[in-house]
């Protein structure tokens, strides 16, 4: 048994709550998942502040907002060299082994320490062992066996701070996999999210997406057996959850309540009592900070988020923590979907009963241009099909997930999880909208955001890491205007 904890930290490619069979969902079947929920805390209320890999990882790493983060809160970008992670700080700090598997920070430029050599934000990669995956689509990596490997390569009185960097459930998919591989049935999906179509291609989808979320869930089951069967169970701070939302229209990428609300449950045997439910508001910032402290190493001073161990300490349900009154989120530049590589500037505002949005720039596509096919949604049979209900004369399921916004947006999450209705120019809700306006402008504020003093435009202005990319999709436009038509393909 090694005298610090180990941490193990577990993050899904786009996994939204509440696709877990903890939180009752009925076409996921996810017991790793489960019995950490079990075992340790089922959190209800989990948030990353920017619904995108690269921006929702960076947040993780540094315990720091996207607009903190300058070149980090887009897609695609260089790593500034201004902030250290939680993994470079075990090394430094504590003396941790480190290392992942799968999926670190991404996808990006990691940059590189004075002496030249490539930054390890995650630490050491572990992805050399392979495996056969049940379909193309799923990754060739057996994230267990590289898990176990890492082990035995490192002293065995060194405590561990590892990453599973799960690649799933991220698109593609293999269409018809969650049915013919995974036995499930349509029958088995309860509710189609208002904004597509209830049709058997999206619910075919859908099972498909579950069937890989399944897939990074028998992984972690390996992964704990492992550290049971080592002795390590017992002395390891595990957290599972994902970085952003579905890779659906309307989700992955926005910052609609199922977009950026995340899966996460935690155990830690001797210090969170099990059985555990907490309804308190979780940010993403708030995980660097709490495995420092888990670990005894000094917060770092440019961490903002808050540590959770008070919560792990507490032996209560529901609310624990009053002060996590309110959630802050936003976004900046995604995928390259605009004219002049611009991204669609937001920041929102959650508290336990309503959703303020701010969007910035409300002449812009909020998933990127028509002209490239709405770049800022994975392609999918869903996105066809909304896409096709708008050619056929529907343009209900379109407005939802491609059309334009209006500059501010409030949601009741209550009674509207899927934010359909717009309560923001209701008479009835001023009072609430406005509060909320204010309190999310003075936070920022506080936060130092560039988007606040009338400098957002210098997120525009961060070179992305892809120019062969940005010239294609410049080339793209070109053709398209032309032709008077789209790209049907990213």
């Amino acid at each position: 048994m090694t005298q610090h904890p180990n941490i193990l930290f577990c993050i899904a490619d786009d996994q939204s709550w509440p696709h877990a069979s903890a939180y009752g969902c009925p076409w996921v079947n996810t017991p790793a998942f489960d019995r950490v929920a079990r075992e340790g805390i089922l959190f209800n209320n989990a948030f990353t502040p920017n619904a995108k890999c690269a921006p929702s990882r960076a947040a993780v790493l540094t315990g720091r907002y996207s607009w903190q983060l300058q070149e980090a809160c887009n897609h695609l970008c260089f790593f500034p060299s201004d902030y250290i992670t939680y993994p470079e700080l075990f090394i430094k700090d504590a003396e941790y082994a480190t290392g992942f598997t799968g999926k670190g920070w991404g996808p990006g430029e990691p940059g590189t320490y004075p002496d030249g050599s490539p930054r390890k934000l995650v630490g050491p990669e572990h992805s050399d062992l392979k495996l056969n995956p049940p379909t193309k689509s799923i990754a060739n990596i057996d994230y267990a066996a590289n898990f176990a490997a890492f082990l035995n390569a490192k002293p065995s009185d060194q405590p561990f701070c590892f990453w599973y960097g799960g690649k799933e459930p991220h698109r593609g998919y293999e269409y018809g996999s969650g049915v013919r591989l995974g036995g499930k049935s349509l029958s088995d999906i309860d509710e189609v999210p208002p904004c597509w179509p209830a049709t058997e291609d999206v619910k075919n989808d859908m099972l498909d997406y579950a069937f890989e979320i399944e897939w990074f869930d028998k992984h972690l089951s390996q992964i704990l057996d492992i550290l049971e069967e080592r002795g390590e169970l017992d002395n390891t701070l595990i957290m599972v959850t994902s970085d952003n939302g579905m890779p659906f229209p309307r989700m992955k990428g926005q910052l609609y309540e199922i977009a950026y609300h995340m899966p996460l449950a935690a155990m830690w045997k001797g210090v969170i009592e099990p059985g555990r439910i907490v309804d308190d508001l979780i940010n993403f910032v708030d995980f660097a900070p709490t495995f420092l402290e888990a670990a005894g190493i000094d917060i770092h001073p440019q961490i903002t988020g808050k540590s959770l161990m008070p919560i792990f300490k507490s032996n209560k349900s529901g609310i624990i923590d009053p002060e996590r009154t309110a959630l802050i989120s936003g976004k900046e530049r995604h995928d390259i979907c605009r004219p002049g590589t611009v991204g669609y500037p937001i920041r929102g505002i959650r508290d336990h009963h309503h959703l303020y949005l701010r969007n910035f720039e409300p002449d812009r596509w909020p998933a990127g241009n028509p002209e490239v096919y709405y770049r800022n949604i994975d392609d999918s049979p869903t996105k066809t099909r909304v896409v096709e209900e708008k050619e056929q004369g529907n343009e209900t399921y379109w407005q939802l997930c491609m059309g334009k916004r209006p500059k501010e947006e409030l949601y009741d999450i209550q009674a509207d999880p899927h934010c359909i209705t717009n309560l923001a120019e209701s008479t009835d809700h001023q009072t609430i909208k406005n509060a909320l306006w204010q309190k999310l402008r003075t936070t920022l504020k506080q936060h130092g955001d560039p988007r606040m003093e009338g400098q957002g435009h210098i997120f525009d202005e961060y070179p992305v890491t892809n120019p062969e990319q940005e010239q294609r999709v410049k080339e793209r436009f070109r053709i398209a205007r032309e032709a008077g038509t789209f790209f049907k393909s990213n």
